[in-house]
């Protein structure tokens, strides 16, 4: 398997091998965020690629909207679309050296990104980036687990046993509301820091 790491990153955007941009905030994230209230809390995007979400978000009034990425041209590229998102809540980095805390963390195609070899790093490092009672909520996907190359798939089993050292479930199901592409291949989820 090839080392995935900012270089590989940094080369699939060079290359335009962007497969996972929808284009557009996906259905799933966008009802979710059309339900909160607040739009004080403090929400963070890891792996965020595009930022689709981060935009909507910003647009809607969510100015505490941070976004992180290991790839500078996925930051320079959001940046150019959304020039008014502020520079300051652009963070490039890799995600497990962030050091703050959030009140929601979402998670689109950065969990299916990352070697499956992290995904208990994945799993502390979120909790430890979530204020109590913080949640952590997105799109994982429910397709087998290849271990060749991005995007990793994995199960539910796999999944419950995993984040449940660290995270209560308040809804992890089949998502009814994805896009085409990814129609039955995804649960949507909202964990919550236990």
């Amino acid at each position: 398997m090839e080392v995935i790491d900012k270089n590989y990153w940094e080369k699939r955007w060079e290359n335009n091998e962007t497969g996972w941009d929808a284009g557009t905030i996906t259905t799933p994230l966008k009802q979710y965020f059309d339900q909160l209230n607040d739009k004080n809390i403090k929400i963070l995007i890891p792996g965020c690629g595009n930022a689709h979400e981060a935009e909507y978000l910003f647009e809607q009034g969510f100015k505490n909207t941070y976004i992180i990425d290991i790839a500078p041209q996925a930051l320079a590229s959001f940046s150019q679309r959304v020039p008014h998102f502020p520079k300051s809540n652009l963070i490039c980095d890799d995600f497990f050296n962030h050091q703050n805390q959030y009140d929601l963390i979402v998670e689109q195609t950065f969990f299916c990104a990352l070697d499956p070899r992290q995904r208990d790093a994945y799993i502390k490092k979120m909790h430890e980036l979530l204020k109590p009672c913080g949640k952590l909520v997105g799109l994982l996907f429910n397709i087998p687990l290849n271990t060749l190359h991005p995007p990793f798939g994995g199960k539910r089993e796999e999944y419950e046993k995993q984040f449940s050292t660290h995270f209560k479930f308040k809804h992890f199901d089949i998502c009814h509301n994805s896009i085409k592409p990814r129609e039955n291949n995804e649960l949507f989820v909202v964990f919550e820091k236990q």
